[in-house]
C-alpha cells in the first residue's frame, strides 16, 4: 500500500452527499512566476500568479488535488466545482485551484497584457510550467514526506480547455502528476482529425431537445432577418434599441460582431443548460434553453420587427436574467484572449451548414489564418502544433479519465469510447458541459451519479 487505503464504502457516501450550490472556502494566495520559463534572458522578469487553496480537509499523508484553470477568473471555476470539495473532504486532500496566466488577476503585464508584443508569452507550454511551479512549491510544503523516487500523490483536474491542460500535464510531467481527471476536454484540435460541422450540430441538438423544432426554426430564420433589418440606419437603430446594445450599430464590422455575439449566446446556453439555476459567469434559470425558447413560440415569422422584439425578451434569459444589467456589450476581453490562443495554437475548426440552426458559415484554414493575422498579427498559425507538441493518441500514457457529455459540443474534439487498463473514457448520457464537477444536486440523474462514481474509483485505484 503506497498511500492511505480508502474503503470502497466511500463511493456510496460521496454520491449521497447533496450540498447547496454556494460559496466554498478558499484562501487566495500568489506566487511569482517568470514571464517566460524558456528564455533565460527573461527569467528574472516575473509576475504574480493567483491560486486558491483549501486546507480544511487536508491530513498529512493525504494527496493534493490541483484544478487547472482555463479561460476565465479562477474564483468562478472554484465556486462552480463543488464536487471537488467533496472529493477533497473524503480523500483528506489538499485542494488548490490555479489560475491560467492572462486571465483573472494573473496578468503578466497588468493593463498592458493584451498588447500584441506581450501576448507572445501566452502559450500552453508557459501555462503548464506555471502550474508546475505552483504544484512543486506546495509539494515541498505539504508532501515533503514523499520519497523522491516515487511519483507524489498529486492528481490534476480540468474541464473544457483546462481539461486539455490536465491531460497534457500528465503527458508532459508524469514524474510530478500521478493522474488526471479530464472533463469535456477538446484535446484533438487539428483540422486533420475533426469534422468542422460537429460543434454547431451538437448545439442545435440541445435546442431541439430542450426547446423544440419550432424554436430551432425561428433561430435559423432569424439570421436573415437580422442581416436584412440592419441594412439601413433606421434598422440598426431599431435593433440596437430593442436588444439594449450599449453602443449603437453603425458599420459592417458592428454587424459581424453582433452575429458572432448571437452565436456565442446559443453556444453558452447549451453549455450551461443545467437542470437547476446556475451562476457560471452569468446567472441563469434552470433549463435556460427551455426558458429562452418559450419566449419565442408566439413569434410571427413574417413580421421581422415583431421577431426582433421577441428575440429581445428571449435573449435576456442569458444576457440579463436578473434584470440588473443596463445594456449589452458585444466585445468581450476573455473572448479576445482565448481567440488569440486559438490562433496561436488551439486551432478548433467550426463550420455551420444547412442542417444546423446557425447562419451558414464555411471554415477553411486559409481564411482562419488570414483573420488571425488581421486581428493579432499572427502570420504563422500552425494547424499541426497541438499534434506535434502533445499528440492526440493516449495509448502511451496512463492514469487519465476522460468524461464526455453526450450533449456537450466540445465532445467533437474529445477522446471518446476508449477504455484500457490505463485510460478510461466514458460518455455521460443526457449530460452537459462539465456537469460532473458541479456540486451534487437532488435533480442529478443516475448517469451523472455514475460518472462521479467512476471518478472516485479511478482516484481510489491510483492512490492505493
Amino acid at each position: 500500500m503506497r498511500w492511505v487505503l480508502y474503503s470502497t464504502a466511500i463511493f456510496s457516501l460521496l454520491l449521497q452527499e447533496v450540498t447547496p450550490q454556494g460559496q466554498y472556502d478558499v484562501e487566495t494566495r500568489y506566487i511569482n512566476v517568470p514571464i517566460t520559463h524558456f528564455q533565460w534572458q527573461y527569467q528574472q522578469n516575473t509576475f504574480k500568479l493567483r491560486y486558491l487553496i483549501n486546507t480544511r480537509y487536508y491530513v498529512r499523508g493525504g494527496p493534493m488535488f490541483a484544478y487547472l484553470g482555463n479561460s476565465g477568473d479562477i474564483n468562478v471555476f472554484a465556486q462552480n466545482s463543488g464536487y471537488l470539495f467533496q472529493l477533497a473532504k473524503h480523500f483528506s486532500a489538499l485542494l488548490v485551484f490555479i489560475e491560467h496566466r492572462y486571465y483573472g488577476k494573473s496578468t503578466p503585464f497588468t493593463n498592458q497584457s493584451l498588447l500584441e508584443e506581450n501576448l507572445k508569452f501566452l502559450t500552453t507550454r508557459e501555462v503548464l510550467r506555471d502550474f508546475v511551479d505552483v504544484i512543486e512549491m506546495l509539494k515541498s510544503t505539504y508532501l515533503q514526506d514523499v520519497p523522491v523516487t516515487e511519483t507524489p500523490p498529486i492528481i490534476v483536474f480540468g474541464d473544457s480547455f483546462g481539461g486539455s491542460l490536465a491531460a497534457w500535464m500528465r503527458l508532459k510531467y508524469p514524474h510530478l502528476v500521478l493522474g488526471a481527471i479530464v472533463s469535456s476536454a477538446p484535446v484533438k484540435l487539428s483540422p486533420l482529425v475533426n469534422n468542422c460541422e460537429c460543434f454547431y450540430d451538437v448545439v442545435t441538438k440541445n435546442f431541439e431537445k430542450s426547446g423544440g423544432e419550432q424554436c430551432v426554426k425561428f433561430i435559423k430564420l432569424s439570421w436573415d432577418v437580422v442581416i436584412n433589418i440592419t441594412k439601413s440606419k433606421s434598422g440598426m437603430d431599431f435593433l440596437s434599441l430593442k436588444w439594449k446594445l450599449c453602443h449603437r450599430l453603425r458599420t459592417a464590422e458592428d454587424i459581424a460582431k453582433l452575429l458572432d455575439w448571437l452565436a456565442k449566446i446559443y453556444v453558452r446556453l447549451a453549455l450551461n443548460n443545467y437542470k437547476y439555476p446556475s451562476d457560471f459567469f452569468v446567472n441563469l434559470p434552470s433549463y435556460p434553453i427551455k426558458v429562452f425558447c418559450q419566449k419565442l413560440t408566439t413569434s410571427k415569422i413574417d413580421d421581422p420587427q415583431a421577431l426582433v422584439q421577441h428575440f429581445s425578451r428571449a435573449l435576456e434569459t442569458y444576457t440579463n436574467y436578473t434584470g440588473t444589467k443596463p445594456c449589452n456589450v458585444l466585445d468581450d476581453l476573455t473572448d479576445y484572449i482565448y481567440n488569440y490562443q486559438q490562433c496561436a495554437e488551439l486551432v478548433m475548426p467550426k463550420c455551420s451548414v444547412d442542417s444546423d440552426m446557425f447562419m451558414n458559415k464555411p471554415w477553411s484554414f486559409a481564411n482562419f489564418s488570414q483573420d488571425c493575422e488581421r486581428v493579432y498579427g499572427i502570420s504563422n498559425t500552425n494547424n499541426k502544433w497541438i499534434l506535434s507538441e502533445y499528440g492526440n493518441v493516449f495509448n502511451y500514457t496512463s492514469n487519465i479519465v476522460f468524461s464526455q457529455a453526450k450533449l456537450d459540443p466540445y465532445r467533437c474534439y474529445g477522446v471518446n469510447g476508449v477504455t484500457t487498463s490505463a485510460i478510461w473514457a466514458f460518455d455521460i448520457v443526457d449530460g452537459i458541459h462539465r456537469t460532473e464537477f458541479k456540486a451534487p444536486d437532488m435533480v442529478d440523474d443516475n448517469y451523472i451519479i455514475t460518472a462521479r462514481n467512476n471518478l472516485v474509483k479511478a482516484i481510489y485505484l491510483w492512490l492505493k
